[in-house]
This record gives structure tokens, C-alpha cells and sequence, in this order.
């Protein structure tokens, strides 16, 4: 056996299976998941082909343009090596090929480059003597990287004086990268540390980029990875904006034949920059599989991402219908293959049984109107961090449930909802309870509800569902958000804690002259066992608060 088979089989335990992750938003992706993507493409390739093996084909390219431990560039190196044995007989040779004409990466830092090449090259120079390939004259191979700078817009001009000079000089503050929007209060670093500006999304044209990276003229066939998710945009607090839909579209703008990356599954409700991205990828009819995972600590053990991570194929010359396969808990993987945007909806259904659920109550209610009884952010105007005074301060005194409890302000005071504020309503928390690092099921959903009487009014901490004409009605309205029924069409439009009005779009409004239960709620929709098991499976009474 020659070194270069050696080196490249199998070893027990793997390295890549043993490196903590560098942050939450850079997470090193498992051998077995990059071995189920490159799977996935195969299977495809094979079915575009006429059963051809792709790993047998020598003139296949393969681009990984988010490099971080190399394990998708390994494992198709590994794959290469097996399917070429009889096209390129000499194991040496083989490998040399494989690693000069079909294997190629763009690493996100300077310290996951050297990972990335003692991985793919099992030696951090490419040209050094360990290295597996004998034929690459530089150190880095065809793994590139180089340190890349933001390009700063906008913010505030503001003039200051030199501490040492005492000359007037200006300097701005609040500025962002007019590529991928971080902020440089928080990426705006001396030449020690890493910037964090990713080469793949900074540039205009990125096949004339990629040329010049690799100096020829490229094209992949494959482009796999795993993206940076978010940056810090500058905003108030630890406000952080996703980026990894930046990474998808720079990958099509190259043309592969096929993509697959696993990005967090926020994206199938769209949200802060990504509603362009959601509705582009739900009318691409060239997006063919979607693998979700429910919890996101199935596939990157302790990392604490809500709302789950997906894979996903895009095959640019095979349209069609999507393959939607979604792991939950101990079950069975659901599988199904259906339109990614159902008729009345505009997000993705996540659930494959929710499918069935939401088109039977689709058929009953086709204007559901919940939503339209549901506040906007700030029902009355008062921000998250507003504090009423402890006491009221006279008959005009409305009384505030504000973040950490309650508080009085005067009624000429409130800046908006007037219209609200002497009927009958319920309140619900904006942010949806929290379950630790974990998208554990069954959970609530939503936060409790509660009563809202006359001269009660809330801060941003709570949307206003209402006006209702008495209490009575208010009561029924409540019970019905205690069901689980009701609460499980929330879910469908969720996506994260955020619980704005867009996530009641598919509830539809009741009668409000009763208690409801979710018997009266399963049988009005004639949802069977096994739908009724599901909900049930998902959401969680709310008695059991």
C-alpha cells in the first residue's frame, strides 16, 4: 500500500470528530454529515447520468468555498481515490490528480486553512515533504487563502481632537461592510486579529474572482459547505445579522451543476435580511432536497442554534418537485416530496404532516384572519425598555405590563394603540419561551397569554390581540390560543422566538361564544388519529406551565 492510500484510509477514532467548534456561528461540520451531502450529490449525479458514478469520473471539480476543518474536501478526496482506482491505476498518481484537477477549497481563516490542508494533505504545506501529493510547488496548494479587508460605507462624520496634536480631525463611526453588513465597531481590527471578512461574499464578480484565486479560468461541477451564519451588524446590543444566504447566492452566480450547503433553517420563514433569500429559494424549482433537522444539536453536539439546521441540493438542470426530509426526535425521518410553497401559504411548511393539516384547514377557512387581531411590534408605542412609575399618579393612570413586571403611565402618554386601550384584549409575549440550547418538542410555542382589561396596556415585551367587545369573548379568544391545535398552526409559521404577527397567518378566527377545546378544534377540521398524535407529539398543553 502506498502512502498516499495509507494516509487516506480510514482511522479510528477520526481527528475531525474530536475538535470543539470555534463559535457558534462557526461550526465545524461532522465527517458523517459531509459524507451523507456528498452522498446525496452522487445519487443525483447517477440519476442525471444513466447510473454513471460520479467518484469515477476524473474531470468532476469540486469546490468548497467555506473551508473550516476540510472534512468535505477529505471525503471527496476519499471517494475520488476509491472510484478512479481503475481509470487511474497508480495509487500516486491518482491522488496527485485528484488533489491538483478536482479538489479545491477557500479556507474562512488563516488558522482553518492550515486545519483544512493537514486534513486534505495530511500536511499543513501542500509542497511539503509529508504532504500526499508530490507534485504541488507552493505551500498552500489549491486550499487558497488570504487575508481580506471590509469595505466600510455610511455611518456618522463626527470631528475630535488629537490627543497628541490637539488638531481637529474626523473620523466615522457606525459604519458597515457594504458586502456583508458587519459592523466596524465590532470587525473594524488591527492587523492581529482575523477580520472575518469571507473572500467568497466580497467582491462583485466571483467567477472572475475564483479566476484569479486559482489563475485559470474554473468551473465546479459541485460546490459544498458549510457557511459562517452571522456577523455582529453594528446594532444595539449583541444584534447580529445571518450571512450565510450571502454564501448560496454567490455559489449559484458560479453555475455548478450542483450546490449543497447546511445553513440553519430560519430561512424557510424568511426574518431579518432574509425574505428576498426565502422567497428566491422557495420558487427556485431547481432546489430538489431538503433534509431539516428539528434540533440542531442532532447534527453539532451542544452548539445552541434555535430553529434547527437544514441541507439542501440545488440541481441546476433537473427541475422539479422537492424531496422534504425532516429528522424530529426518535422517530422516523418523514419523508415527502411536494411543492415547496403550498397554495395560501408563503413560507415553507416544515413539517411534512403539517402539509395535510394546514390544507384541510386551507380548504375550510381560505382567508384565515387571526392575524388581523394581532398587533404590530409596540402595540402602544412604548419600547421594550420603557418603565412606567410604581405608582398610578391619578384617575388617568393606565396600568403597563412592561419587561420585569408592571408599572403606571399617565393615559396622554401613550404614544399609540388608543383605540385599544378601554376594551377587552389579550397579551402574549413577543419572545417565545426559552428551552435552554435545545429545540426540545413538545414545547409550548408561544408564551402564555393572559387577560388584558380596560385601561391595561403593555410595552414592546407583548403583542395586543384584540379589541374584543366584552370579556367573554376576550376569555374565548384565550381559550382558544391555550390549544394545541391552535398553537401548532403557529408553529407551521415560526421559525424562531420571535413571535411576530406574520405567525398567526394561518390561524384562522373562531366564533367567540364558547370555551375551546381541541376536541371541538380536531373534529371542526377532521383531522385524523394520526394527525391529532403529531400535533401532540410537537406541542405541549399549556396547563402544563
Amino acid at each position: 500500500m502506498s502512502m498516499a492510500d495509507l494516509l487516506l484510509d480510514r482511522h479510528n477514532p477520526d481527528v475531525l470528530t474530536c475538535i470543539a467548534n470555534l463559535s457558534n456561528d462557526e461550526v465545524f461540520t461532522p465527517p458523517e454529515m459531509a459524507g451523507a451531502m456528498l452522498d446525496l450529490v452522487a445519487e443525483a449525479w447517477a440519476k442525471d447520468h444513466d447510473g454513471a458514478n460520479l467518484w469515477a469520473n476524473p474531470n468532476v471539480r469540486v469546490l468548497d468555498p467555506v473551508v473550516k476543518t476540510g472534512v468535505f474536501l477529505r471525503e471527496a478526496t476519499r471517494r475520488f481515490n476509491e472510484g478512479l482506482a481503475s481509470v487511474i491505476p497508480d495509487p500516486q498518481e491518482r491522488v496527485n490528480h485528484i488533489l491538483t484537477q478536482q479538489i479545491y477549497g477557500i479556507a474562512i481563516t488563516e488558522l482553518t486553512a492550515l486545519m483544512a490542508r493537514r486534513s486534505v494533505y495530511c500536511s499543513k504545506r501542500a509542497d511539503g515533504e509529508h504532504s500526499i501529493c508530490t507534485v504541488f510547488d507552493t505551500p498552500d496548494g489549491n486550499i487558497w487563502f488570504e487575508r481580506t479587508e471590509h469595505t466600510w460605507t455610511g455611518g456618522t462624520r463626527e470631528s475630535r481632537v488629537d490627543p497628541l496634536t490637539g488638531d481637529e480631525i474626523f473620523i466615522y463611526t457606525g459604519r458597515k461592510c457594504s458586502y456583508c453588513g458587519a459592523g466596524e465597531n465590532d470587525y473594524g481590527r488591527g492587523d492581529d486579529l482575523e477580520t472575518h471578512a469571507y473572500a467568497f461574499i466580497h467582491t462583485d464578480d466571483i467567477k472572475q474572482r475564483i479566476n484569479e484565486i486559482f489563475g485559470a479560468a474554473m468551473h465546479f461541477d459541485i460546490v459544498i459547505g458549510n457557511p459562517p451564519y452571522q456577523l455582529s451588524d453594528g446594532g444595539f446590543g449583541k444584534s447580529a445579522a445571518p450571512i450565510y444566504h450571502e454564501f448560496v447566492e454567490q455559489a449559484k452566480a458560479l453555475d455548478p451543476r450542483y450546490l449543497t450547503m447546511i445553513i440553519p433553517s430560519r430561512w424557510f420563514s424568511g426574518g431579518k435580511g432574509l425574505d428576498d433569500f426565502r422567497d428566491a429559494m422557495l420558487n427556485d424549482d431547481r432546489l430538489r432536497s431538503i433534509t431539516d433537522y428539528l434540533n440542531a444539536s442532532d447534527v453539532f453536539a451542544g452548539i445552541g442554534l434555535k430553529g434547527g439546521v437544514c441541507y439542501f441540493l440545488w440541481n441546476r438542470d433537473n427541475r422539479g418537485e422537492c424531496t422534504v426530509t425532516t429528522h424530529f426526535k426518535d422517530h422516523d425521518p418523514s419523508v415527502a416530496t411536494r411543492p415547496l410553497l403550498e397554495t395560501g401559504a408563503d413560507t415553507f411548511i416544515r413539517f411534512n404532516q403539517g402539509v395535510t393539516i394546514l390544507r384541510k384547514v386551507l380548504s375550510a377557512e381560505p382567508d384565515p384572519d387571526f392575524a388581523s387581531l394581532v398587533s404590530a411590534r409596540k402595540p402602544f408605542g412604548l419600547t421594550t425598555t420603557f418603565q412606567g412609575k410604581s405608582k398610578p399618579s391619578g384617575d388617568d393612570s393606565v396600568l403597563v405590563y412592561q419587561n420585569g413586571g408592571t408599572g403606571y403611565a399617565e393615559r396622554k402618554a401613550v404614544p399609540a394603540g388608543e383605540h385599544l386601550i378601554d376594551c377587552w384584549k389579550i397579551f402574549i409575549g413577543r419572545a417565545a419561551p426559552g428551552t435552554g440550547n435545545r429545540d426540545t418538542y413538545p414545547h409550548r410555542i408561544v408564551s402564555t397569554p393572559f387577560l388584558g382589561r380596560p385601561g391595561e396596556i403593555s410595552s414592546e415585551t407583548y403583542l395586543c390581540i384584540g379589541p374584543f367587545d366584552s370579556e367573554s369573548q376576550a376569555q374565548s379568544a384565550l381559550s382558544y390560543l391555550r390549544c394545541r391545535f391552535t398553537r401548532f398552526l403557529i408553529l407551521l409559521h415560526k421559525a424562531s422566538q420571535d413571535t411576530t404577527r406574520k405567525v398567526y397567518s394561518f390561524v384562522p378566527q373562531q366564533s367567540w361564544d364558547r370555551a375551546w377545546t381541541d376536541e371541538e378544534l380536531y373534529t371542526k377540521y377532521g383531522l385524523t388519529d394520526e394527525e391529532i398524535a403529531f400535533i401532540e407529539s410537537v406541542v405541549r398543553p399549556m396547563e402544563d406551565d
